[in-house]
C-alpha cells in the first residue's frame, strides 16, 4: 500500500509517466511506419485521418471509463450491449418526436443507472465482475435484440443544426466535435485519477482492496462509481455514434469487449488492477484504432485483428509481469 502512495504522490504533478512515454513511442513509430509503407499514402490522407480521429474519439471516450474501472482492479465486459442498448433507447425516444437534448440526458442516465446495477451486483452480490458483467452483456444484448426485432432503424437528427453540430460538428477540414468531447473527458478523468483524492482511492482499491478498506476507504463505493462512470461514457459515445451514422443497428458494438480491454491494457493498466495511467489509456486506445484501420487499407480480413488484439494483450501482460518482477528484485 505504501508503494501506491508514494506512486500516486509522484504522478500528482504530472499525468506523464514513464510507461506513458512507452506507449507514445509506440504510437509515433506505429504512424510512421504506415505513412511510409501504406501504399498510396491512404494513411495520412486527410479524409482517412478524419476517419480515425471521428471513430477513434467514440471508441477513446469508453477505454478511458474502462481503464479507470480497470485500475480500480475491475472489468466491465458489458460495453458492447449498452451501447446497443442505449442506441436503441436514443433512436426510439428521438422517434417519437421528444426534443433531442431530453432525449440525450435520458440516455445518459440509462448508461449510469446500466453501470450502476453491474456495480452493486459485483459488490453487493460479491460476484466477480468477469462474470457479472459476462451475464449483463448479454442480457442487454438479447433485450435489445427483442426490442428492436433485429432490425436497423434510421435517426436523422440534421435537422436540429445545433444539437447535431454540438455532438459531431465540423471543426476545420480533419476534427470534429467527438475530439474535443474526448479531449475534456480525458482531462476531467485525468485530473480525478492523479490529482484528486477519489484517485488515490481507486488506486488503492485496485492495489490492495483489503488494504484500502483498514485505511478507512470504501470500496464498494469506489467501484460503484467507477462502474457509473463507465455506463455514462458508454451512453455518450452511443449518442455521438448514433447521430454520425443516423441509424441504430443491433449489432453495433459486437466485440468492443476485447478492443477496450486491448486499448486499455496496451495504454498501461494492469488486468490486476492499481496501476495505469489515464495518457496511457488514451494513446492505447488510438493505438487500436490504427491497427484497425491499417487491417482495412491492407485489406486483410477483419478476424485478423483479433488475433492482433489477443498477441498485444499477452505481450503487454507478459511486459507487465517482467517490469514487476524486476523491480521486486531491486527492492
Amino acid at each position: 500500500m505504501k508503494n501506491v502512495e508514494n506512486r500516486n504522490r509522484k504522478f500528482l504533478g504530472s499525468f506523464i509517466d514513464i510507461s506513458s512515454l512507452g506507449v507514445i513511442g509506440i504510437l509515433l513509430v506505429l504512424i510512421t511506419l504506415l505513412a511510409i509503407f501504406v501504399p498510396g499514402h491512404n494513411f495520412i490522407r486527410p479524409d482517412n485521418i478524419k476517419n480515425l480521429l471521428s471513430y477513434g474519439a467514440e471508441f477513446a471516450i469508453i477505454v478511458l471509463g474502462a481503464g479507470l474501472l480497470m485500475i480500480a482492479g475491475e472489468f466491465d465486459l458489458s460495453v458492447g450491449s449498452v451501447l446497443a442498448f442505449c442506441s436503441f433507447v436514443f433512436v426510439k425516444l428521438f422517434s417519437l418526436g421528444i426534443n433531442p437534448f431530453l432525449v440525450a440526458i435520458i440516455t445518459l442516465i440509462c448508461g449510469a443507472v446500466i453501470g450502476m446495477i453491474n456495480g452493486l451486483i459485483t459488490t453487493k452480490g460479491r460476484i466477480l465482475s468477469f462474470v457479472a458483467t459476462l451475464g449483463t452483456m448479454m442480457f442487454w444484448r438479447g433485450i435489445t435484440v427483442m426490442a428492436s426485432g433485429g432490425a436497423m432503424m434510421p435517426s436523422d437528427t440534421s435537422e436540429f443544426k445545433f444539437f447535431t453540430s454540438v455532438f459531431i460538428g465540423e471543426i476545420g477540414k480533419i476534427f470534429q466535435s467527438q475530439v474535443l468531447w474526448l479531449i475534456l473527458f480525458a482531462v476531467i478523468l485525468g485530473f480525478i485519477l492523479h490529482r484528486h483524492k477519489f484517485g488515490n482511492w481507486v488506486f488503492s482499491t485496485g492495489d490492495n482492496e483489503r488494504a484500502a478498506r483498514s485505511m478507512a476507504i470504501n470500496t464498494d463505493r469506489v467501484k460503484i462509481i467507477c462502474f457509473v462512470i463507465v455506463g455514462l461514457l458508454v451512453a455518450f459515445a452511443a449518442i455521438i455514434q448514433t447521430v454520425r451514422l443516423a441509424a441504430f443497428s443491433s449489432r453495433s458494438g459486437t466485440g468492443l469487449e476485447l478492443e477496450v480491454v486491448a486499448a486499455a491494457v496496451v495504454g498501461g493498466t494492469s488486468l490486476r488492477g492499481g496501476k495505469g495511467n489515464m495518457l496511457g489509456i488514451f494513446i492505447g486506445a488510438f493505438i487500436i484504432v490504427i491497427i484497425k484501420n491499417a487491417f482495412v487499407l491492407a485489406r486483410l480480413p477483419y478476424e485478423w485483428t483479433y488475433i492482433a488484439f489477443a498477441l498485444m494483450i499477452m505481450f503487454s501482460v507478459l511486459l507487465d509481469l517482467l517490469i514487476e518482477n524486476s523491480r521486486k528484485k531491486v527492492v
